[in-house]
């Protein structure tokens, strides 16, 4: 399909003014150094903190997919693999990238971090791959965060995420705090909600972004009636859905992750409660959550994200009918799928500018590129390495589909330590 992408800063998106519209809880990770990578020829010193080069000697270049195919997480990462493979194969039929096919190597990230880690370092030393997309939690993220700085490998991360983080090896290609937290919070705000209840796995991404919510509600005048946490992969979710009810909150934020959510929404509808009683607005569910969690009992609840099945326009029609095409008409799309399938044509992008490979030069290039993507147009902001991202709330049918019910003006420009919100300044 023909894909329109932009490289002049003339068309970088304005900061769009707001309008009412991590690190705590993660366990230390051992990153593992792996003796039995051997260097393979035109390999500089990886250990010595220099780069591993990619092997870009043949007809292909290799990229690392790097996704939960099983554990707790697998409800979630399958189909942004899935996203991934469609977005290599289009740009394949199109002639590759610099005149070479793109050659996918997919590891199983097992929803376990220090694998992550490992899997990250076999991509970039043995494989010698010339980026790697993947990754969800945010532990998963933290733990090969030294991997690929320590390699100087190149990491595309899809998901939305705490904020608080920048480097110089990742490109977050999802939303950060200011493109969806804060907008989710003002829409509450903007209904009329003066307490909420805050519901989370127990890692890094919840914790701190509910210290973001603590932080606005504070400014906000809003109260926080209480706080729960469940492991991650928790299916025991009646003694937090009893506290919930009797907390009597305005609304439920909810940061739980993975299939955690089948068991909370259950046990929440059991507990007597209902969206016109106590709406839970979501992070972490987009439409491949809904189907498997059940559309009966998430009807008329709220998600914030960037991306819906249902967003308007031809690129994101294209979008889902290529993917439904190759994967069965059954098969919804996600904002995180779609941030992922994004992530390629914008690697390409940055290759393509750059006349190379080589990690120091995709980033040089990266600056101003603009993407016309199903969610809308994205443009890539070189000094974070985010993009600028449209806000989106969105309302869960019946039919399990997700119908937007507000967006912010335009795209939002990143601001991941959330510098320009006073009430966010004790927060990094």
């Amino acid at each position: 399909m023909p894909v329109r992408i932009r490289t002049s800063r003339g068309t970088r998106p304005p900061v769009t003014p707001r309008r009412a519209h991590g690190t705590a809880g993660l366990a230390a990770v051992l990153v593992l150094a792996l003796a039995g990578c051997g260097a393979k020829t035109g390999e500089t010193d990886g250990a010595a903190g220099r780069s591993v080069k990619a092997d870009v000697s043949g007809d292909t270049v290799k990229v690392g997919l790097l996704n939960s195919l099983s554990g707790t997480m697998a409800i979630s990462e399958v189909t942004v693999r899935n996203s991934l493979r469609l977005a290599i194969r289009e740009i394949n039929e199109d002639g590759g990238v610099l005149g070479r096919k793109i050659r996918p190597i997919s590891e199983d990230g097992a929803s376990d971090w220090p694998t992550f880690a490992e899997k990250s370092q076999k991509l970039i030393r043995e494989d010698r791959v010339a980026a790697v997309f993947g990754c969800w939690t945010s532990a998963s993220r933290k733990a090969v965060k030294p991997v690929f700085e320590k390699n100087n490998g190149l990491l595309f991360y899809p998901v939305q995420y705490e904020g608080l983080e920048q480097s110089p090896n990742i490109f977050y290609t999802g939303a950060t705090t200011n493109q969806q937290i804060v907008p989710a919070l003002d829409y509450l705000k903007s209904r009329g909600a003066e307490s909420l209840y805050l519901v989370g796995s127990d890692y890094v991404f919840p914790r701190t972004a509910n210290k973001v919510i603590r932080a606005y509600a504070e400014a906000n005048g809003m109260k926080v009636a209480g706080e729960d946490y469940a492991p991650l992969g928790s299916t025991e979710f009646s003694s937090i859905a009893g506290k919930v009810r009797a907390a009597k909150a305005d609304a439920v934020f909810n940061t739980l992750n993975g299939d955690s959510n089948v068991a909370f929404f259950k046990e929440y509808k059991s507990a007597g409660l209902t969206a016109a009683k106590m709406p839970v607005l979501s992070v972490s569910i987009a439409e491949e959550e809904v189907k498997s969690i059940g559309p009966q009992y998430l009807e008329d609840q709220l998600t914030s994200w960037n991306y819906y099945q249902t967003t308007e326009g031809a690129r994101n029609s294209d979008f889902v009918a290529a993917y439904k095409a190759e994967y069965g008409r059954d098969k919804p799309t996600s904002d995180p799928m779609e941030a992922a399938y994004t992530s390629v044509y914008l690697w390409k992008a940055m290759v393509e500018k750059a006349g190379s490979f080589d990690v120091e030069k995709v980033r040089e290039a990266s600056d101003g590129i603009t993407f016309d993507a199903p969610e809308g147009e994205v443009t890539v902001d070189g000094e974070t390495q985010h993009l600028h991202k449209t806000a989106r709330v969105g309302k869960i049918g019946a039919d399990g589909l997700i119908e937007e019910v507000w967006s912010s003006d335009g795209p939002i420009a990143p601001d991941p330590y959330l510098k320009d919100y006073d009430w966010a300044s004790g927060l990094s």
